[in-house]
């Protein structure tokens, strides 16, 4: 039989985390197999309307995927099954993994209690995991009391291969902005970009939906690809990294994506903030109200000396830290292989 050492579930394009494992799983020389979840949600338009919106977030095609999951891995054998996000393998596709003797483990990139993802099969199907991977500290009571797994800390990363240093872009001029952020339009997320635009500032918006507040319509900037995405940031004076309050995040895939570019931050004020880049000045602002947001970003855009310093600073701490998705990859195996 062929062994593996392991099987990644996750999604390939843009900035997945997915992929990102990949790359990092092949840097490191593993013997791996991947199979994309998107392919669970094949089908036809119709049913996979329905299926989301009608049944709980399902995906069209979760019994196919989850058994091409089983025959996998009872084809290759691997260690260990690796998921990343809402991965579509049903709860019973789950125990049977489990009986075979792999360790199945999830790295959760949302929380699976959020209006936005919640879906009774995914938290059915979560309690069958070995391994819970959280990113964000606020969900983990709610983790360890709806499963058994073990839940272990560990946040997002960075995928260098993606996002690095500026000097190596160039043509950044048709993104040029005071401020930078990309993301799509929470609610709760307009009045920080209306109040940035208010205080005089020219703010790049990228991402989805942000044309449909009157707020921020002609401001909006479309959808980047991640080729793009870096040379928007470097065009950039300064980054706004808010996190999604309503996904409970304390960081987010920006937190490690803005100073590994080179960008100053102006950062929402958070415990993982603080643990990552220290107190106020050092590396980073703070902000914790729109206002403060605001009157930082309008002096960062006038000292240049210290937008560079930070930058510099916040830039040493992401790359020189034990931060790629290698590293996590790394930490994964590390702590399934000590706790047998």
């Amino acid at each position: 039989m062929v062994c593996k050492d392991l099987l990644m579930i996750g999604n390939r394009g843009g900035s997945n985390v997915g992929e990102s494992f990949e790359r990092a799983a092949r840097s490191l020389h593993l013997d791996y197999v991947f199979l994309n979840a998107n392919d669970a949600m094949s089908g036809p338009p119709i049913y996979r309307k329905v299926f989301w919106h009608l049944l709980g977030r399902r995906p069209v095609a979760l019994r196919r995927f989850s058994k091409a999951v089983l025959d996998t891995c009872r084809e290759v054998s691997p260690r260990v099954l690796l998921t990343t996000g809402m991965a579509p393998i049903d709860a019973s596709t789950l125990s049977a993994i489990g009986k075979i003797g792999i360790k199945r483990c999830s790295f959760l990139t949302d929380d699976p209690w959020s209006e936005s993802a919640r879906s009774s099969w995914f938290l059915r199907a979560l309690k069958q995991y070995d391994f819970v991977f959280n990113p964000r500290q606020l969900a983990r009571a709610d983790l360890e009391s709806h499963t058994k797994a073990r839940v272990i800390d560990l946040p997002f990363g960075l995928d260098p291969e993606l996002f690095h240093a500026p000097r190596t872009y160039g043509g950044t001029a048709n993104y040029a902005s005071d401020v930078f952020f990309a993301g799509g339009a929470d609610h709760d997320r307009v009045p920080y970009i209306a109040a940035l635009r208010s205080g005089g500032l020219s703010v790049g918006v990228y991402g989805s939906y942000w044309e449909r507040f009157a707020e921020t319509r002609d401001i909006a900037r479309g959808r980047l690809t991640v080729e793009e995405l870096p040379h928007a940031i470097a065009a950039a004076k300064v980054g706004l990294c808010l996190v999604r309050r309503a996904n409970r995040d304390e960081h987010c895939m920006r937190t490690f994506e803005l100073p590994a570019v080179g960008c100053c931050m102006l950062v929402e004020d958070t415990d993982d903030h603080r643990k990552l880049f220290g107190p106020e000045g050092r590396t980073v602002l703070y902000f914790s109200e729109i206002s403060e947001m605001v009157s930082k970003a309008q002096w960062l855009v006038q000292n240049d000396a210290e937008r560079k310093r930070l930058a510099e600073a916040a830039h040493a701490v992401i790359t020189a830290g034990r931060h790629t998705y290698r590293d996590r990859l790394e930490t994964i195996l590390n702590e399934i292989a000590a706790r047998p």
